[in-house]
C-alpha cells in the first residue's frame, strides 16, 4: 500500500499536503489516503452486462424502450422527479442537516412498498429501532418495507440479492464504505467507489435508487463532483428551518425538466405535499402597507406568487447598506443603480432591505420589476394599487424586456384573485389575457412606477 493526498471537494490527488487545492483552488481540502496498488481484477457486485454484447450498435438499430415510470406516492416528489421514478435509474438527494431528507424517503418508501413493490431501506446513520420510532411517528402501517442498518457496500448488495426490492434507498453515501479500498468513509476513493457499485446494480438489475449526500457549509453536495456526473438526477432539499415549508429543487434530471419545484409543508405527521404553493406563500400577505409588491416567478413548469418586501431608511453612519434575502445582492445593486439614473430616484443616503416572504429564494430576472416596485413604493411610502402583479426584466438602459411564460403567469396570478398585472409591453402582443384581468404593458421603469402608483 502507499499514500497520496486527495482533495475532499473534486478529488484531485498530490504526492504530499497541499493547503490550496490547484484544481477547484479549495484552502486544506486535503486528506491522506491509503491506495492499493493495482492487482488483479475483481468482479463487481451486481455489474451491468454490456448492453450490446461488447459491440458498438448503430443509432437506427438500437430499439426505443419506453419505460414506465412508478409513483412514489408524494404528488410533489413525482413531479420533481419529472413524473415518477425511472426504473434504474439512481437519484442523489442533497440537503443540511435535519432539513427532512430522511423523512421524505421514508415517507416515500412506504407509499412505494404498499403500492409497487418491496423496498430495502439502508440506513448507514440510524438504527433499525430508530429508523422504526421515525415510522410510527409517521404512520408507515404493515407494507413490505425491509429496513437495514449497514455501512458496507458489500453487504447491503448481498441484501439485495435476498430480498430483490423494487427501490433501494441508501442513506447516506457519506457512511457507505467498501472493502476493496482502505480510506475511511466519506472520504473521496470510498464515496465514488460507492456510488460505482450503486450505479453498476441500479443498471444492471433494472432497479431505481436512491440515495442520500451530504451537503458543506457552502450548500454544495459533499464529496467529489464526479459523484453528480455518475447519478441521472440531482435533487435539493432547501428549506428555512424557521418555516414550515420545505422545498425539493431538481437541478440535473436526465428523465425530466430541470429547476423542477416541489413544495412540502411540514407537519407533526411528517411532509405534507402543497397542492398550491402560491397560496401558502400569500397566506399572511399584509395590504395597502407600503414597501409590498407580488410577483408571479416561474420555477420549472410551475408558476408560483411570492410576495417581495423591502424597506428603505436613512444610512446612520453614513454607509448606505443594501441586504438582500432571497434575491441576489448583486442583482439588488446593480437595480438601483438603475432606478437611480433612470427613475430619478436617489438612494445613495438610504439603507435597502429586500427580503422574498416565506424563505422562497428568486433568480429569475423576472424578479426585477417586482424589486424596483417595492423598492420605490418604500422610497415614497405609498402602497401599490391593489390585486396587482409585477413581473418583468429591467436592463441597464431603463427598459423593461418581455419574459417567458408570460400567460402561464398571468393565468396563475387570474386563479388567486388578481386583478391587475403590470408585464413587459412585449408580453402584451402575446395575447391569451385570462378574462376580467387589466393587463398593462410598460417599456421602461419610469412608466410602470408612473401605474403601480
Amino acid at each position: 500500500m502507499k499514500s497520496v493526498f486527495a482533495c475532499q471537494s473534486c478529488g484531485a490527488q498530490a504526492p504530499k499536503w497541499l493547503g490550496r487545492c490547484p484544481e477547484c483552488d479549495a484552502w486544506n481540502s486535503f486528506v491522506e489516503e491509503m491506495v492499493e496498488k493495482p492487482g488483479k481484477t475483481v468482479e463487481r457486485k451486481g455489474a451491468a452486462e454490456p448492453l450490446g454484447g461488447g459491440r458498438a450498435l448503430r443509432y437506427a438499430d438500437v430499439d426505443a424502450v419506453v419505460s414506465t415510470r412508478f409513483s412514489s406516492g408524494i404528488s410533489e416528489f413525482d413531479r420533481v422527479l419529472g413524473g415518477g421514478i425511472v426504473p434504474g435509474s439512481l437519484v442523489l438527494l442533497g440537503g443540511e442537516p435535519g432539513i427532512g431528507k430522511s423523512t421524505l424517503l421514508l415517507q416515500a418508501a412506504a407509499a412505494f412498498a404498499s403500492d409497487v413493490g418491496p423496498v430495502l431501506y439502508a440506513s448507514g446513520e440510524e438504527s433499525e429501532h430508530q429508523v422504526k420510532m421515525r415510522g410510527e411517528r409517521l404512520g408507515v402501517g404493515d407494507a413490505p418495507l425491509f429496513l437495514l442498518a449497514e455501512t458496507c457496500i458489500e453487504r447491503i448488495l448481498e441484501e439485495v440479492d435476498r430480498v430483490r426490492p423494487a427501490l433501494l434507498i441508501v442513506d447516506s453515501i457519506q457512511t457507505v464504505f467498501s472493502l476493496k479500498m482502505a480510506s475511511a468513509p466519506g472520504s473521496v476513493g470510498q464515496v465514488r467507489q460507492a456510488a460505482t457499485d450503486l450505479l453498476f446494480t441500479a443498471k444492471g438489475r433494472n432497479l431505481p435508487t436512491i440515495v442520500v449526500g451530504h451537503v458543506t457549509k457552502d450548500g454544495a453536495l459533499a464529496g467529489p463532483k464526479v459523484l453528480e456526473h455518475v447519478v441521472d438526477t440531482v435533487l435539493y432539499f432547501e428549506g428555512d428551518r424557521h418555516h414550515a415549508h420545505r422545498v425539493v429543487r431538481a437541478v440535473k434530471n436526465r428523465f425530466g425538466a430541470i429547476s423542477e419545484l416541489g413544495v412540502f409543508e411540514m407537519t407533526g405527521e411528517g411532509l405534507r405535499a402543497v397542492a398550491n404553493p402560491s397560496a401558502l406563500f400569500l397566506a399572511e400577505r399584509p395590504e395597502n402597507v407600503p414597501g409590498s409588491s407580488v410577483l408571479c416567478c416561474v420555477e420549472g413548469s410551475r408558476p408560483i406568487l411570492v410576495e417581495v418586501q423591502a424597506l428603505v431608511g436613512t444610512a446612520t453612519f453614513g454607509n448606505a447598506r443594501r441586504t438582500a434575502s432571497g434575491v441576489d445582492p448583486n442583482r439588488l445593486s446593480l437595480l438601483l443603480a438603475v432606478l437611480d439614473k433612470r427613475a430619478g430616484l436617489n438612494l445613495v443616503s438610504d439603507d435597502v432591505y429586500v427580503n422574498v416572504a416565506g424563505g422562497m429564494a428568486v433568480d429569475e430576472p423576472a424578479a426585477d420589476l417586482a424589486i424596483l416596485a417595492a423598492v420605490a413604493s418604500s422610497l415614497r411610502n405609498r402602497p401599490l394599487l391593489p390585486h396587482t402583479v409585477v413581473f418583468g426584466e429591467v436592463g441597464l438602459a431603463g427598459e423593461v424586456r418581455a419574459t417567458s411564460h408570460a400567460a402561464l403567469r398571468l393565468r396563475e396570478a387570474a386563479q388567486l384573485g388578481f386583478s391587475r398585472c403590470i408585464v413587459p409591453d412585449g408580453n402584451v402582443a402575446t395575447g391569451d389575457v385570462p378574462k376580467d384581468m387589466d393587463v398593462v404593458g410598460v417599456r421602461n421603469v419610469g412608466e410602470a412606477l408612473d401605474v403601480l402608483m
